[in-house]
C-alpha cells in the first residue's frame, strides 16, 4: 500500500450498546494488523424427547431464573454507562495524545468503540502487535471503516509513535472483546519473520510509551501484563514472533520507568499536529 497517512475527522466511535458478539466478527486483514476475530462458542443441541416435556413449574422458574439474569446483566452494562449521564464524559479535544511526542492520526469510528476507561474498565495490560506490513499500509487500514480493526499506537522503525485511538477508549486490536476492553494495544511497523524490522530506535520509543502506560495505570512491569498478540486466547496470530527480544524489551521498560516522572507525568494528554 502506498501514499502518505491523511488524518481522518475524529468521530464518536461505535455505539457502546452494541451486539455481544460485534467484537468478535472483524476480518482478517492484508497486513495482519489486528483483526478483531474470536470465535463465538459452539451452541449445545438440544434433547428430542426431553424438550418436547417441559412442564409448567420447569417454564415457570426458567421464567424467573431469566428475570433475575436479565437484572443483574442490566446492572453491570448500567455501570459501564454512567459516564454517558450529560457532563459526566472526559472531554476530548481534536490532536490531543495520551503520550508526548506522538502523532494524532484518527482511526476509522468503525475499528473501536466509544468508552471511558479506567473508570468503566480497568486497563490492566498491554499488547504488542506486528503490522505485517509498512508504517504507511498500518495507518491506511485503521482508517478504513471495513478493515473492523485498530490499535491505540502505531510505532515506525524509525522510532516516531503514531496514537489513532484515545487510551480511554477501546480499540478492536486483540481479537478477544474482554482483552480488548482491559488493554493497550501497540503495533510496530515490520513482519515477524525479518529480524531486522525490530530496530534499536524502535525498541526504545515502544519502551517509553509501554513504560507512560504502565504508570498511569499501576500495570506491573512484566510478562503477564506485557504480552504479545500470540498470548491472548481465542487467536491465531504468531505476533510479535520469535524474532521480538522479550528480555532486552522488559529491560529497556524498566529503565523508562524508572526514570519516568510521578505516574501519569511521562505522557499527555498534550496536543500535537496530525498529518
Amino acid at each position: 500500500m502506498s501514499g502518505a497517512a491523511q488524518e481522518a475527522p475524529e468521530t464518536r466511535g461505535t455505539p457502546d450498546r452494541e451486539t455481544p458478539d460485534q467484537e468478535s466478527t472483524g476480518r482478517e486483514s492484508p497486513d495482519q494488523g489486528a483483526p478483531d476475530g474470536g470465535t463465538p462458542e459452539a451452541k449445545g443441541r438440544p434433547g428430542r424427547d426431553g424438550d418436547r416435556r417441559v412442564g409448567r413449574r420447569t417454564l415457570l422458574i426458567g421464567g424467573m431464573a431469566a428475570a433475575v439474569g436479565t437484572a443483574v446483566l442490566a446492572r453491570g452494562e448500567l455501570g459501564h454507562l454512567w459516564w454517558r449521564l450529560p457532563g459526566v464524559e472526559k472531554p476530548r479535544e481534536a490532536g490531543v495524545v495520551d503520550f508526548r511526542g506522538a502523532q494524532w492520526v484518527a482511526a476509522s469510528s468503525a475499528n473501536w468503540r466509544r468508552a471511558d476507561r479506567p473508570d468503566d474498565y480497568a486497563i490492566d495490560r498491554v499488547v504488542i502487535h506486528v503490522t505485517q506490513g509498512s508504517y504507511r499500509s498500518a495507518v491506511k487500514v485503521f482508517q478504513d471503516p471495513g478493515h473492523g480493526a485498530a490499535a491505540h499506537y502505531i510505532v515506525r522503525r524509525d522510532g516516531h509513535i503514531t496514537q489513532m485511538i484515545r487510551e480511554l477508549d477501546v480499540a478492536f486490536h486483540a481479537g478477544n472483546r474482554g482483552y480488548n476492553e482491559r488493554s493497550v494495544g501497540i503495533e510496530h511497523e515490520g513482519f515477524v519473520e525479518h529480524a531486522s524490522s525490530f530496530t534499536d530506535a524502535m525498541y526504545r520509543a515502544s519502551a517509553r510509551l509501554t513504560a507512560g502506560i504502565c504508570a498511569r495505570y499501576d500495570i506491573p512491569v512484566d510478562r503477564e501484563h506485557i504480552i504479545g498478540h500470540v498470548e491472548v486466547p481465542g487467536t491465531d496470530h504468531t505476533d510479535p514472533g520469535r524474532y521480538w527480544d522479550w528480555d532486552r524489551y522488559l529491560r529497556l521498560v524498566r529503565q523508562a520507568r524508572t526514570a519516568a516522572q510521578p505516574a501519569g507525568a511521562s505522557a499527555g494528554p498534550t496536543r500535537t499536529a496530525g498529518t
